[in-house]
Parts: C-alpha cells; structure tokens; sequence
C-alpha cells in the first residue's frame, strides 16, 4: 500500500472548486491500494495536515501547520507543532486550479521535494496556464487559436474598443492571461461592458487577452498519458446562460454536459488528433483536458488546455473517462501511476551531483 499525499485548497479564487474535487477523489481512490494523507493549504496559503471530515467548503485554518525540509530522502514535510515529518508519502496527487495551483510554481516545489506528483512538470504546466504564451506555441504546432490581441497592465487606458471591434467583430471576449475557471472572463457586446470587464480582469493578472468570438460548439476532451497519450470521445457544454463561473458551478440548471457530443466520426477524429496535438505542443504529461471549439464549417479552434482538470460531481474530465470504460476509482489509479512511473524516467537522468 503506497502512501499518497492528496494536497488541495490554495489561494486561488478556484479554492473552493479544488475542495470539491478532493472530496470526490478521496470517497473514489482505491483505499486497498494507498492511504491517503490529507495536506489542505487554506486561503492564507499556510500547508495543514487535515483529516478527512475537517473539509467544508473551504480548508479550514486548523490542523497542525506544515513546513518543508528538500534536500531529505525522507521527512521532507514537517510538523510545525512537534517538529516530526509526517509519514512519508509515495506520490503526490495535486488538486489544485489556477495561480499557485497548476502554473508551474507548486510543481518546483515538489520537484526540489524529489516526490512523484500528479499532472504536468513545471514547463507544462506554465505554459499551459499562460493563455498568451499557450497560444503561441497551439499557432507554431500549426493549430487554429482565436485572433486577439494581448494587453499588458500599463497599455490599458490605450485601448479603443470601436477599433477593437472592427478587428475582431463583436462580441469580443476579455479575459486574464493565468485564471481558470472562467474566474475574470467577460462576454462584451458595448464599450461600457468593455470598460468594466477590463478592471476586473487586471484584479486577476497583468496580462490581459481581448479575442474574437469563435461560433461553434463548445467541445472538450480528456488526454491521459506520458509519452503514448490517449484521448477520449468529446464531450459538449450546453448552456442557457453565459458559461460563467456561477454557471458551471453554482447553478445546477446553468449547464448541461453531453457525453459523448453528437458529432460525425470524421469530426471526431480531427478533435482527438487535434487535443493530443495540443497536448503534446504545450508538453502535457499525464493529464490535461482540452477544449475546443467545432465551427459550422467544421474549422477545429483549440481554446484552452487545462493541466489540472476538475474532479468535482459535474467535471466533465471523469465523466469523458468513465464513458470510455475507466471508471472513477482506476482513473484515479492510472494518474497515480503515471505520475510515478515519469518520476522514475527523470531519476535516470544525470541532472545532479551523485557521489
């Protein structure tokens, strides 16, 4: 039985998104293969050893406070209250959304921690949580990104929205370079809409992106694997609202989710070989999720790919798997191993001092 450290919560606005999803992870993860040490980081960003019952809404500011020693073969994460590392875990298995969560800088940690951990390495991970720098990577790998324009912090009294228009048509979207989860994205149909939605996006990122709307539908897929990945059918976000934050998570009715969609199987496999193709460009390891848009005239646009997809009850990431024939339990099991199993590739390589 290995020991695995399941690490949730955060200081990200998708903190409560990431504790959903640990809550699903640890009723489903397969108890007769590892025992699970649960590492809650609460909105302070201060590491707690949690029990399992002591999940809310939100990781509690209780639990004896951790510290971390790299360097140790062992005892890398340590009590704060009694000084004694806490049972070595195996593998990390990481459940965080947006900044500090799958941006690449928690995934340093755990590399300098010398531990396994679940989803992409670091460059992966940053690349991918950087829209900007994502989509110019999605464009040289010679696949169909939204036209936009990207807006640092001090260009933004600069902007004309009637000439972002004429660029872009209307609507435009307006939406932070590193957020997920809809977190900060903003529908514009009027030059007052678009002054509003540009402060908030710079509450989230000095980087802001303004993009054409792309007409099609909504299609996501689920990527798994190291160096072989494999994706799943798509599956389809059908809304009766703007597909914002509150629309994937807080209203129940907001989103429908079809699984798989209805497309031909011509479509299908241009979007599966679209998605890996992402997957591979932005160096995904793993897992990642990749949406996409299909136009009518059948044009793939890759939208975003997510490192650290949702684990919640309504996450469209299980749910692609499960229609495949991995359930929730093995999947579980798989990202485990696979992450493990890309750990030990990288001990093989002569990357530091061996005595």
């Amino acid at each position: 039985m290995k020991n695995i450290a399941l690490i949730c919560g955060g200081k990200s606005p998708e903190h409560e998104i990431s504790v959903r999803s640990a809550k699903n992870i640890l009723r489903a993860i397969d108890r007769s293969l590892f025992r699970v040490i649960l590492i809650g980081i609460d909105r302070q960003g201060r590491w707690r050893l949690q029990e399992e019952g002591q999940l809310g809404k939100f990781v509690p500011a209780e639990g004896p406070q951790l510290a971390l020693a790299p360097g140790n073969a062992t005892g890398q994460i340590i009590r704060i209250d009694n000084h004694q590392p806490i049972e070595q875990p195996e593998a990390i298995f990481l459940i965080l959304h947006g900044p500090q969560g799958e941006d690449g800088t928690i995934q340093g940690l755990i590399r300098i921690l010398g531990l396994p951990f679940v989803g992409p390495d670091v460059l992966g991970s940053s690349v991918a949580m950087d829209k900007d720098v994502a989509k110019r990577l999605l464009r040289e790998a010679g696949l169909n990104v939204a036209r936009g324009i990207v807006v640092q912090a001090h260009e933004r009294h600069s902007l004309d929205y009637k000439k972002l228009t004429q660029e872009f048509g209307s609507p435009i979207f307006v939406k932070p370079a590193n957020m997920g989860s809809s977190v900060g994205v903003h529908k514009v149909k009027t030059a007052e809409q678009f002054a509003a939605a540009i402060e908030d996006a710079f509450l989230y990122d000095t980087k802001v992106l303004i993009e054409e709307m792309i007409q099609g539908r909504e299609l996501e897929c689920a990527v798994l694997g190291n160096e072989n990945p494999q994706a799943t059918k798509v599956g389809e976000i059908v809304t009766a609202e703007e597909y914002s934050f509150d629309a994937k998570y807080e209203s129940e009715d907001a989103a429908k989710l079809l699984i798989p969609a209805e497309v031909s199987d011509e479509e299908l496999g241009r979007l599966r070989l679209v998605a890996v193709k992402a997957y591979q460009a932005l160096n995904c390891e793993v897992l990642s999720r990749v949406d996409m848009f299909l136009t009518p005239e059948g044009k793939v646009y890759v939208n975003e790919v997510n490192t650290l997809p949702g684990f919640t009850n309504i996450s469209m990431y299980p749910a692609l798997w499960e229609e495949a024939g991995i359930p929730y339990t093995e999947l579980i099991t798989r990202l485990i191993r696979l992450a493990i199993s890309r750990h030990e590739a990288r001990k093989r390589l002569k990357t530091g001092w061996r005595e």
